[in-house]
């Protein structure tokens, strides 16, 4: 893969960058002046940098099927973790045997920038970097982690997370091998008044989630893709988003991970029996179930609804290719329109 143009900063999507902006290097890499380029190249074209990849793949704890490699920031250079060092960035390369591959670490990459920037939903804090030879990579910094200074030294800790896979006690053994996908995202609401104090608060945030990862064509948000994180207060809240991507792009998948949808039984809305499409009185009766008013409701939604011209510029800004940039603004458009039916 050839190098490609860098005319929008590869954090930010802020047009007039060549690299990363003072904004991105602030956000992502506490202010230090990182390349947005690895000194690394990818697996398959080095064998000794491939090595380096199979090794630290040992150590890292992360779970998920697509790669992940556990990186760490010395002084303005980041580099693969050392055994006994606490990672503080994980780094995903393009992935393998999906539909459009090349193009996975921008999508991830657009889509979190959207629901930030567009949105209001808080997020991992994450870039989009390049190997030697072009071909580009996501990171993104570890939330759960609070990196206290050098690497060399023992001078990180973690914060307490959980995701709710756990929280539904929900594993391989007493599941199957799909226990991430059977639940309802009704019933993983249901866990917030168990687990989170201020659960009404973080309900409302994980309300707009899950209309945002409708909207964006996000089949994969299962249960260890939603967690809770422990507060400097010392309680638990909604964590920080991540793994947001349009998988539809890649996959044909369904509207919901979660195998059950929207709810535990077998509610219908009326454009549901007529098309078979979720629409917006599926969500008006999801947020009635978790407990969200009338108001917080429709205050939650109106951005939702309306067209957002941000989207469509941070879409032209990516770093997906023309024709994906077009798949993805197309998904965005079919989904709104769904989600302003009744």
């Amino acid at each position: 893969m050839s190098f490609p143009e860098i005319r929008f900063c590869p954090g930010t999507l802020t047009e007039g960058f060549t690299g990363y902006s003072r904004t991105c290097l602030k956000r992502v890499f506490n202010g230090k002046k990182v390349s947005h380029v690895l000194p690394y190249n990818p697996s398959q074209i080095s064998e000794d940098d491939s090595e380096k990849f199979l090794e630290n793949r040992k150590r890292i704890s992360i779970s998920g099927v697509q790669e992940k490699l556990s990186f760490i920031l010395e002084k303005n250079v980041l580099r693969l973790t050392k055994k006994g060092e606490q990672g503080t960035y994980i780094l995903k390369p393009i992935p393998r045997d999906l539909k459009h591959v090349d193009q996975v670490p921008a999508n991830e990459h657009l889509t979190m920038q959207i629901a930030r920037q567009v949105y209001g939903i808080q997020t991992a804090e994450n870039a989009l970097i390049f190997f030697k030879n072009g071909d580009p990579a996501y990171i993104t910094k570890r939330f759960d982690v609070l990196d206290q200074g050098d690497p060399s030294t023992d001078r990180t800790s973690k914060l307490g997370i959980e995701d709710f896979a756990t929280l539904a006690g929900k594993t391989t053994e007493n599941t199957g091998v799909d226990f991430k996908y059977n639940y309802s995202y009704e019933q993983l609401a249901a866990l917030f008044t168990i687990y989170v104090p201020a659960y009404r608060v973080e309900l409302e945030k994980l309300f707009s989630l899950i209309v945002f990862n409708y909207l964006f064509s996000n089949g994969d948000a299962h249960l260890k893709n939603f967690s809770v994180i422990e507060s400097p207060e010392g309680d638990y809240i909604l964590s920080p988003a991540y793994d947001l991507i349009n998988t539809r792009i890649h996959v044909d998948d369904t509207d919901f991970a979660l195998t059950e949808g929207l709810f535990q039984d077998d509610f219908e809305s009326k454009q549901m029996k007529n098309n078979g499409r979720v629409g917006l009185d599926d969500f008006n009766e999801f947020a009635r179930r978790i407990g969200i008013s009338e108001k917080r409701r429709d205050k939650v939604l109106f951005n939702f609804l309306e067209k957002q011209d941000a989207v469509e510029i941070l879409i032209h800004r990516s770093f997906l290719n023309q024709s994906t940039k077009h798949m993805y603004l197309l998904h965005y458009q079919t989904k709104r329109n769904q989600l302003n039916a009744r």
